[in-house]
């Protein structure tokens, strides 16, 4: 009886390390390469359970379908405009999983981290395209880093490497080098003088022109007031000449309304005057005060009543 378990046991064995090493899986992200005696001897892609010959005589590399994410150095590029930059990008590829291209991949790399390091140099070397932009195409609004990429693809694909299918590529980062920021900065804070002086010039311009257009203004609204007051000198002076005739030919007259004028000036206010009435023009107050032959009262000398 222990006999028969041990052989059933034995036999259970067997057959585990012979299933073992005459099957494989495949994945429905993987491709299959197997190798027989250490050649090539096809390429299986349909996922699921396969046979394959035991032990030594068959081998098995399973390769990931799916796509794989490089970097690139940051490598120094001359734009067209002769400014150098530091350029960095990115690649997304996959294996080509026809089974001509796939056996290509493998007789090649062999696996993925060889092929990663081979795109990695292909990538650096692509970005030798840049160079056919200027440094503003490439940073700011409107800049051209989608073309750019598109022709760093572009190059990519037409020199691919056996059994590597490139996907997408972008430019992660465009940086100037130290050397490079700092006269970039200088020539844009010159630029920026020369702007703040042409500025200034054209101020200094129109402050000028306000200038003189306020100064040519004030010495038009100056002569028209000097011609406006002339004409009202000559006018007054025409009037006080008429009235001057007038107040000539009565004297009397003339006199007597000035003492009348100054009198009443002198006593607009609540005055107390201790003064002579006998002389002009208080002696209008005065009834005693003797009169002219037209009865208009005359200044006299005396004391104070």
């Amino acid at each position: 009886m222990h006999r028969t378990i041990g052989i059933v046991v034995g036999a259970l064995i067997v057959l585990v390390l012979v299933l073992y090493n005459t099957t494989y899986t495949v994945n429905f992200h993987e491709i299959a390469v197997v190798t027989r005696f250490g050649k090539p001897a096809g390429v299986v892609s349909e996922p699921g359970l396969h046979l394959k010959a035991p032990f030594f005589i068959d081998q098995v590399t399973r390769l990931d379908t799916r796509q794989q994410l490089i970097e690139s150095p940051i490598e120094t590029v001359l734009t067209r405009d002769g400014q150098q930059v530091m350029v960095q990008a990115y690649m997304t590829w996959r294996i080509d999983t026809s089974p001509e291209e796939a056996l290509r991949f493998f007789t090649s790399y062999a696996t993925l981290e060889g092929a990663s390091s081979a795109l990695e140099t292909q990538l650096q070397g692509a970005l030798r395209a840049i160079g056919g932009y200027a440094f503003a195409d490439l940073v700011g609004q409107g800049s051209k880093l989608a073309e750019a990429e598109g022709a760093i693809l572009e190059d990519l694909r037409k020199t691919r490497l056996s059994g590597t299918m490139p996907v997408t590529v972008g430019i992660s980062q465009v940086v100037l080098p130290n050397k490079t920021t700092v006269a970039v900065l200088r020539r844009m804070a010159a630029v920026q003088e020369t702007l703040a002086n042409l500025e200034e010039a054209k101020g200094a311009s129109a402050a000028e022109a306000v200038r003189s257009q306020a100064k040519s203004q004030a010495d038009i609204i100056m002569n028209f007031a000097d011609q406006w007051a002339a004409r009202i000198e000559a006018k007054g002076n025409e009037e006080a000449t008429r009235y001057y005739q007038e107040m000539k030919s009565e004297s009397e007259l003339a006199i007597f309304l000035a003492w009348l004028d100054t009198l009443k000036a002198s006593l607009s206010q609540n005055t107390t005057y201790i003064t002579d009435t006998t002389r002009a023009p208080f002696h209008l107050i005065d009834l005693d005060s003797p009169a002219d032959a037209k009865g208009i009262p005359q200044p006299g000398s005396g004391k104070a009543k």
